[in-house]
């Protein structure tokens, strides 16, 4: 009967959304998988996680005011206390916020376009959640970025129109920019053409948001270039305004289309991460980057410093309901599937289900497994998304 309640509330949750696409339909089916699942075989960690205590992770859009208020303040307040890095190890940070922005910077070459990407980023966004909670007072669910029900418009959307109730919008207008080239330089895949801002965030609440750190390997090209941080690992103290450039051309990458192809055409797990981060040399950005690119701007664009945008985290949310629907939508053949290195670039050893995720030593939380991440009702982990 429990089990019945929850695929009713969550199939009824999607389709009572927004808007209701492609992405979410395969979503749904992948919740009716996950619930025929637990019928049979149980809940995966029952003393730690069932329909009682489950999370829901909703869509920024479908939050109610109140609710949206809640989670800004609880970020908001996380930038305001202190931070646990020690200055000796990264003198730009100044805030817990900062601790997170840290350990991304530190380990992105092992958990990009490797075999822990989902998982550590599943971790990753996980612990932000738990710190919000218990260090800030928010009483809520990380919310998501569909960036589906948005990419032919994002600045429309809820959640980057720059209201008092979104992420902030767009930067000021910078014109005369040139394209940037993707993803170097010396190597142009693609040619980036400017967004439609550039300059510092105008209105909204993190309009006085501050970037500490980097820039390390920022796409943002603006006229005299963006303050050099003074240290060659990023770390060092460079505060400057929080930018955005978003990008239709970024966004295109992550219309419903992509994202239910990505979904439906590729079963096999060492393809689907590879088309799901990007296949550079092909000129396609793929779901994570161009979500990334479409708020542009210094850190959004910045391969190491992205998590210093708080856009992030509703991002990342939804490159974990991805992952989370494609895990569904064949629990059996899914659920612990596993491919690629340990460095980025295919370099290092294979990974495997018992190789460690951390967030380092400083923020906060233990080490796990993948094992561990391998699914969001078990391990630490007790949530699921409509």
């Amino acid at each position: 009967m429990k089990t019945t309640v929850f695929l009713l509330a969550m199939v009824t949750g999607s389709t009572t959304a927004t808007r209701f696409m492609e992405v979410d339909a395969l979503a749904a089916q992948g919740v009716f998988n996950l619930g025929l699942h637990i019928a049979q075989n149980g809940y995966p960690s029952p003393k730690t996680c069932t329909l009682e205590n489950i999370a829901v992770r909703r869509e920024w859009s479908t939050l109610s005011r109140p609710e949206k208020l809640n989670y800004i303040q609880a970020v908001q307040c996380l930038a305001k206390l202190p931070a646990k890095t020690p200055a000796s190890v990264a003198p730009g940070a100044k805030s817990r916020y900062d601790d997170l922005v840290v350990t991304h910077v530190q380990q992105s070459k092992n958990i990009h376009g490797t075999g822990s990407f989902l998982s550590w980023h599943r971790y990753f966004t996980w612990t932000f959640e738990q710190m919000l909670r218990n260090e800030c007072g928010f009483k809520g669910d990380l919310p998501y970025y569909n960036w589906a029900w948005w990419a032919d418009d994002p600045k429309s959307s809820p959640f980057f129109d720059g209201s008092d109730t979104s992420l902030s919008g767009d930067g000021a207008y910078i014109p005369g920019r040139n394209y940037s080239c993707f993803p170097y330089e010396d190597t142009c895949f693609m040619k980036l053409q400017p967004g439609t801002g550039g300059g510092c965030v105008t209105s909204g609440p993190f309009k006085d948001w501050k970037l500490n750190m980097g820039p390390l390997q920022s796409m943002l090209r603006v006229p005299g270039g963006l303050p050099k941080n003074p240290q060659a690992n990023g770390l060092g103290y460079n505060p400057r305004c929080l930018s955005r450039d978003i990008s239709l051309q970024s966004s295109y990458e992550t219309r419903d289309e992509a994202v239910s192809a990505l979904l439906k055409g590729y079963p096999d797990i060492a393809r689907f991460q590879r088309v799901f981060q990007g296949e550079f040399s092909d000129g396609r950005m793929g779901v994570h980057t161009g979500g990334h690119y479409t708020m542009g701007g210094d850190a959004g664009s910045d391969f190491y410093n992205s998590p210093a945008d708080p856009a992030f985290f509703p991002h990342h949310g939804m490159i974990d309901r991805v992952w989370w629907t494609w895990q569904n939508l064949d629990l059996k053949q899914r659920q612990n599937a596993l491919a690629g290195g340990t460095i980025i670039g295919g370099l290092g050893v294979n990974a495997t289900l018992n190789d460690t995720l951390t967030m380092g030593s400083y923020v906060g939380v233990k080490n796990i497994t993948i094992q561990d991440a391998m699914s969001t009702l078990a391990g630490p982990f007790c949530y699921t998304y409509l």
